[in-house]
């Protein structure tokens, strides 16, 4: 270890609770301005899952003890075995999407629907649209994407599923109890009843730093702050994501090479040296990637 690596707190892997697919790789249809993995139409720094790996990753996560899955990229639906390995996930355990609503497909829905019906367990969709109106969301995701995004909401809510609406903050504090407000009237207008939004932090790498900026030297963790701090508020004590290069600590680092953890799952267990920016937003905020922090929680299996 390093002397520069030891200054920072390690965090070990309490237990693989939940395990993430880089399904889509850094290929998305659109190029958001605040992306912090800077995916695009032609970011292949990271490539699309096959349903080979997917399955097997699925068969050795029975053996580590994981209890949920996550989908996300890039854009998820992009990858057109997708529907496929969501089917198979749903064998093994609650599932959950992360897009950008934009390429939804009625039929893909329905297919999805009819699978989680026939399963016990639950699929949830998260779709990212960073506001109310095109006013806030386009600047940063692309023009004519909020109104692509609210018609992928009502696909979902037709189909019968819930979604959970994540908003990156690009606006003040003082302005996000109406930003919520207004959000829930949008929705309900959109045929979704039950409005469910979560407001997530910027975080300040891959596109985002570009776009404002980088993470200062004193944004990080120091082992005072880990003094009686609870790791499960941390997605690296509970948490890996399967690539096409491997298996990294957290979907939010992937580009960065020492959070690369192995090859496989059983050899990615070793604790994590916490000294990234990044990390120091998730501390600030908690499990800013899953769906855990939601208040109310939402139940990750079907009754």
């Amino acid at each position: 270890m390093s002397q520069a690596t030891s200054m920072y707190p390690s965090i070990e892997l309490r237990s693989l609770d939940e395990l993430w697919f880089q399904v889509a790789g850094t290929v998305c249809n659109l190029t958001c301005e605040h992306c912090f993995i800077s995916c695009s139409p032609h970011n292949h720094s990271f490539e699309f899952l096959s349903f080979k790996d997917v399955e097997t990753a699925l068969q050795e996560s029975v053996q580590h003890g994981v209890r949920e899955y996550y989908f996300t990229g890039g854009e998820p639906f992009l990858n057109k075995s997708l529907r496929q390995m969501l089917k198979r996930t749903l064998e093994y355990g609650p599932a959950t999407v992360l897009t950008n609503g934009t390429v939804l497909s009625r039929s893909w829905l329905n297919e999805l629907y009819a699978a989680e019906q026939a399963s016990r367990f639950s699929l949830e969709f998260r779709v990212s649209i960073d506001g109310p109106s095109p006013d806030i969301n386009d600047p940063v995701r692309g023009a004519g994407t909020f109104e692509k995004a609210i018609q992928g909401v009502s696909l979902l809510c037709d189909a019968g599923f819930l979604p959970i609406v994540t908003m990156t903050q690009t606006w003040d504090d003082s302005d996000s109890l109406q930003i919520l407000e207004d959000f829930r009237s949008v929705l309900k207008s959109h045929g979704c009843s039950r409005p469910r939004l979560k407001i997530l932090p910027r975080l300040k790498i891959g596109a985002e730093e570009n776009r404002t900026e980088g993470y200062q030297d004193t944004e990080r963790i120091t082992p005072e702050m880990m003094h009686d701090f609870d790791r499960n508020q941390l997605l690296c004590n509970h948490s890996r994501v399967v690539t096409n290069r491997g298996i990294f600590v957290c979907p939010i680092l992937i580009e960065s090479s020492d959070a690369r953890m192995g090859e496989t799952l059983g050899k990615s267990l070793q604790p994590f040296s916490m000294q990234h920016g990044a990390c120091y937003t998730c501390y600030q905020y908690g499990t800013i990637c899953s769906n855990t922090t939601l208040s109310p929680p939402e139940r990750p299996t079907k009754s």
